[in-house]
């Protein structure tokens, strides 16, 4: 039997880091708020990496920002209404590594404060959005080749499809945790999310 590891509180764990909660926020794919509260959680050995990552930015002279990490589950039904694409949002099904809090979503900030850009917006569901998109600008593929050393020296690995989304390897391994939080459903606009 595994014993559930608690979930650890990412704010109170690392106080230099920057948090910015999305789903909490407009400002993601449902465009609407899909968290009852702004609270980043992640497993305790994710935790241990994402702590390596802060101090690699540090050395280099950035911070990282945290967009997403422990999610649960009814939120990642919500995020599959929003986006029912597999190269996107994992369905509920097949459980996102997020809501095993063994996955967090991140950008970095450079040392005047400046949220550094990789080319696309975070949760710009396209090709776009790829790690390694070679119709990007040469000043984007640095900024995502930084990201990911920052977070690859942490002990975490990306996808193909978001550059700015990390896990621990083999993150499908760890039991999907139940909903910590509460969830908000998206307003609906004749059945169907705005």
């Amino acid at each position: 039997m595994i014993q559930e590891t608690p979930l650890i509180d990412v704010a109170e764990k690392f106080p230099q880091l920057r948090i910015d909660m999305k789903y909490a926020t407009a400002d993601n794919i449902t465009g609407q708020p899909i968290y009852s509260v702004a609270r980043c959680l992640l497993h305790e050995d994710a935790a241990k990496a994402l702590e390596k990552s802060i101090e690699i930015a540090r050395v280099a002279g950035f911070t990282l920002l945290v967009l997403d990490a422990y999610r649960p589950q009814q939120a990642q039904a919500l995020l599959w209404l929003a986006c029912p694409n597999q190269d996107y949002v994992v369905p509920l099904s097949q459980g996102s590594n997020h809501s095993r809090g063994t996955a967090i979503d991140v950008t970095l900030i450079d040392s005047d404060g400046n949220v550094l850009d990789m080319g696309t917006g975070f949760d710009e569901m396209n090709e776009l959005s790829h790690p390694y998109h070679p119709s990007l600008e040469a000043t984007f593929q640095r900024n995502r080749l930084l990201l990911n050393a920052v977070m690859f020296g942490g002990g975490f690995c990306g996808i193909a499809t978001e550059w700015w989304h990390f896990e621990l390897p083999g993150a499908a391994a760890y039991p999907l945790i139940d909903d910590v939080f509460t969830c908000i459903s998206p307003a609906k606009t004749d059945g169907v999310l705005p």
